[in-house]
């Protein structure tokens, strides 16, 4: 693959891009990305290809892509126990699809760079007072106070630093035996057991454990069951932060943004002459584009040609978040064309950002009902056109949080006070999590 040289990021600020933070001292945002040119790379260039190879497999038809964690990372959330949590869910999600529907699962975390939220208003409006509206940790406070909304370059330094400890965290519990298939039980723990998911998967976790002990009574020992191949992703959002973090790698010369392993561009800022799909066309990791119900058919093939020109598989995904009403009209049409075009991509469903409404309570919310109907929907549609539907990128959490409505708990509007703790938008908690895959591997098995 040829990568033309990255642009300055004086070129980038050139092109006008949308949703960057209003910083008030210039010397003060050269200083922290300074700093964070000097800092070691967060992953490897060759761990990017290797995700780039199962994204192939995932764009042939052969694996689903299981991408998923917080709305917006804080630097609170950075513990161990969060962390594991959210890995946690994860792993089971997996293993559920994985064995119900008997398809390889490629497992990304939404984590370890998640700090960075695109925001539909500049500003936040609380009775009389009017304030910058909260972008995520790595640029301002989440507290409605004028000090905290000022947006602070130093805190992307923070982000670097909170991404390392959450990354090192995931690699010691990935091959450090948490995630060793003979713990499966230990994964259903707290408030999952009490649930009829849980149960579900407490009967999915025995066959696992018999088939576990057939495999070693016939003397088969396969490390590929005590370790998992876990990546991490998140959006590119900032420029100063990716484009401090874009490194030429010493084996190929290529350029890779080695703040994650995969990096995806949002539906506010995937113009195509725009600042953030220059950027991301010039780096040689995965990526992937948000797209709308707004979305053409020419706009996306205008857009692989820009971010894939030599058609690699494995390269592009294309995540769709056409919301539960839409998802049947809008996305044939484009996919049939896409398709058609020839353009070798990776199709994942966001279920999540085209179904957030505001209950009566002001809380922002979703509904499990919502999210399925996308998701059925976003199998259907494949099934009709022939095409494979490749994975899902869904926001969530592995706390038994209140933030979503429905599900097998049947959590009404009422419950969202009890637990809600996202700073941005609803997630689904741990049992709407495992229930949702589930319900997936059911659509995987005809699919």
């Amino acid at each position: 693959m040829s990568v033309p040289s990255v642009p300055s990021l004086a070129e980038l600020h050139a092109l006008a891009p949308a949703q960057q933070p209003s910083y008030p001292d210039r010397a003060a945002v050269d200083a922290a990305v300074t700093r964070l040119r000097q800092m070691p790379p967060l992953v490897f260039a060759g761990e990017c290809d290797e995700l780039k190879a199962k994204l192939a497999a995932v764009a042939r038809g052969e694996a689903f892509l299981l991408q998923g964690g917080d709305c917006a990372e804080t630097f609170a959330g950075v513990t161990a126990d969060n962390t594991r949590n959210k890995l946690r869910v994860l792993l089971q999600m997996a293993v559920v699809l994985t064995y119900a529907a008997s398809v390889p699962v490629v497992k990304l975390g939404r984590l370890a760079g998640q700090y960075a939220k695109p925001r539909s208003s500049d500003w936040e409006t609380r009775g009389d007072v009017t304030l910058p509206a909260y972008r995520g940790d790595a640029v301002n406070g989440f507290d409605f106070t004028p000090e905290s909304r000022v947006p602070d370059p130093s805190r992307l330094v923070d982000v670097y630093n909170a991404s390392a400890a959450t990354l090192n965290l995931v690699r010691a519990f990935v091959t450090g035996g948490y995630a060793d298939l003979r713990q499966v039980h230990t994964w259903n723990t707290d408030f999952v057991l009490g649930s009829e998911v849980g149960r579900r998967y407490e009967q999915l976790a025995a066959e696992i454990d018999k088939a576990m002990s057939f495999m070693e009574a016939i003397g088969v020992d396969v490390d590929e069951l005590r370790r998992v191949d876990f990546h991490s992703s998140h959006e590119a959002l900032v420029l100063e932060y990716e484009h401090a973090l874009t490194r030429t790698d010493s084996r190929t010369q290529l350029p890779y943004d080695v703040s994650s392993h995969f990096v995806w561009i949002g539906e506010r800022t995937r113009q195509l002459d725009g600042a953030h799909v220059e950027l991301m066309s010039r780096i040689a990791n995965p990526i992937g584009v948000k797209l709308g119900p707004t979305t053409t058919s020419d706009d996306a093939i205008a857009l692989a040609a820009k971010l894939n020109p030599t058609n690699e598989p494995g390269r592009l995904t294309f995540i769709t978040r056409m919301g539960a009403g839409k998802i049947r009209d809008h996305l044939p049409p484009l996919l049939e064309k896409v398709h058609a075009a020839g353009v070798e991509a990776a199709w994942v469903c966001d279920p999540m950002h085209g179904n957030t409404f505001e209950a009566s309570s002001g809380y922002k919310t979703r509904r499990f009902d919502d999210v399925i109907e996308e998701v059925q929907g976003f199998f259907d549609v494949h099934r009709a056109v022939g095409t494979w539907p490749g994975g899902l990128h869904v926001e969530l959490t592995g706390d038994d949080v209140t933030e979503c409505v429905g599900g097998g708990e049947e959590l009404s509007e009422a419950d969202l006070a009890g637990r809600y703790e996202s700073v941005c938008d609803p997630r689904l908690n741990r049992v709407q999590s495992l229930e949702l895959s589930f319900l997936v591997a059911e659509m995987l098995r005809k699919a």
